[in-house]
């Protein structure tokens, strides 16, 4: 049985083959930067479910979207869907921070990721998801 979210994409290809093909047409730092943020996030979350929306864009979810990531030609960018709900004690959202509802983390080139702030960031995103589906729940109770 396959987790939710997980379906396959168009080809056949699951979503987490088509992040691997990714990372690998990349074949630079942001290729690099997205496969060890990939890694971070399924050591935070290890039911995480890989998804592909948005015709090629990798989103992590669980219990809603945690993140995606975009990559551009001197950014990737993690967007956290609900990133302005999230405490963000190390300052890693740089960028999206007028918005009422997400967030961003803009990695260029050379840049360091707190890898413990980032996965405690993953693990409130998670947590924040299921406290708004259990509160989804309830009220139909």
């Amino acid at each position: 049985m396959k987790k939710s979210g997980a379906k396959e994409a168009e080809g056949g290809d699951s979503p987490s083959e088509l992040i691997d093909g990714r990372i690998r047409e990349l074949s630079d730092w942001r290729g690099a930067t997205l496969a060890r943020v990939r890694a971070l996030i399924r050591q935070a979350d290890p039911d995480v479910v890989e998804a592909w929306k948005w015709r090629g864009v990798p989103i992590w979810e669980h219990a809603g979207i945690i993140c995606t990531g975009e990559t551009y030609k001197a950014a990737v960018k993690l967007t956290f869907a609900k990133g302005a709900s999230l405490e963000d004690p190390s300052g890693l959202f740089n960028s999206s921070l007028d918005g009422n509802t997400r967030r961003a983390i803009d990695l260029h080139e050379g840049d360091e990721i707190d890898e413990a702030a980032f996965q405690a960031l993953i693990r409130a995103a998670v947590a924040l998801n299921a406290s708004a589906r259990s509160r989804k729940g309830s009220k139909g109770a």
